[in-house]
């Protein structure tokens, strides 16, 4: 049975309060990385690091050193259960809507919660017209993503898939996309947040051999498709069936690629 001391929420370290927390509620100058844990390992270690890094110099100005956020997060999950979901966040002590960060920026907020390996699916997309802010990193305050996860879910689909102004299909609300062409692996040519799942897949596909490619994918294109598939944190693929009104064949052979792939990433001690 789950307690509730199988979980935490850290900030730099430490236990955080209500009061800790309160200055955090609204909070939209923020960046994060999620990933799920299994014995203390998780798999793209690096690219979680690299991501708070760059972010971070982005955001503000500078970064904590690899070996501080690993700290961190060792922290929230010693003595945890052995499975569970983490989401570390980077934010500035001196909050938004200020013109300077502090000194010691960035902050580190560290939670844990219950493992999930994401939906079965498949999964049917309403396809939206919008373009993220900030689309290489992975911030928080888009609220964007919920109001079309929800208007799509109203109109009896499972989430929304992004449109640019360029007409291409970039990403899905909390998804990144991966197309199948009956050969390779087809990813779409857009701005968007390149996912840590994403990219722990792409380098594997390289060393295995199989092929890949960007390619700008229009809802045209969608029709020549031999499979479709959405991975995040959660999962390294969930099959689609659909983008708007466009059917798209499911293919059990891409699934069993992405997933082969991203099992071939070794785990790796936080």
């Amino acid at each position: 049975m789950t307690g509730k001391s199988d979980f935490r929420t850290q900030i730099n370290g430490q236990s955080a309060t209500a009061e800790d927390l309160s200055s955090l509620a609204f909070a939209g100058f923020a960046h994060f990385t999620a990933m799920q844990v299994r014995d203390g390992a998780v798999r793209g270690l690096d690219l979680h690091l690299s991501r708070l890094r760059s972010a971070s110099a982005e955001f503000f100005g500078q970064a904590l050193p690899d070996a501080v956020v690993r700290e961190r997060l060792r922290s929230a999950i010693h003595a945890g259960r052995s499975a569970l979901s983490l989401t570390a966040t980077m934010f500035s002590s001196n909050g938004e809507f200020t013109s300077t960060g502090a000194e010691d920026d960035p902050a580190i907020l560290v939670r844990t919660a219950p493992p999930f390996d994401g939906p079965e699916g498949p999964l049917r997309l309403a396809i939206v017209h919008h373009e993220r802010p900030f689309p290489t990193i992975k911030h928080v305050g888009e609220a964007s993503k919920t109001h079309y996860l929800r208007q799509a879910v109203k109109e009896g689909y499972n989430d929304a898939a992004f449109i640019d102004t360029h007409g291409r299909i970039s990403e899905a609300t909390i998804w990144n996309l991966a197309f199948w062409d009956g050969e390779a692996v087809v990813w779409p040519k857009a701005a968007l947040l390149p996912g840590v799942t994403m990219q722990i897949i792409r380098r594997r596909l390289e060393a295995l051999g199989i092929a890949q490619r960007e390619e700008p994918i229009t809802p045209a294109r969608v029709i020549d498709m031999k499979g479709a598939a959405v991975m995040n944190s959660w999962t390294p693929g969930v099959p689609v069936s659909a983008l708007d009104s466009t059917s798209v064949p499911l293919s059990p052979t891409f699934i069993e690629i992405l997933r082969a792939a991203y099992e071939r990433e070794l785990l790796v001690d936080i």
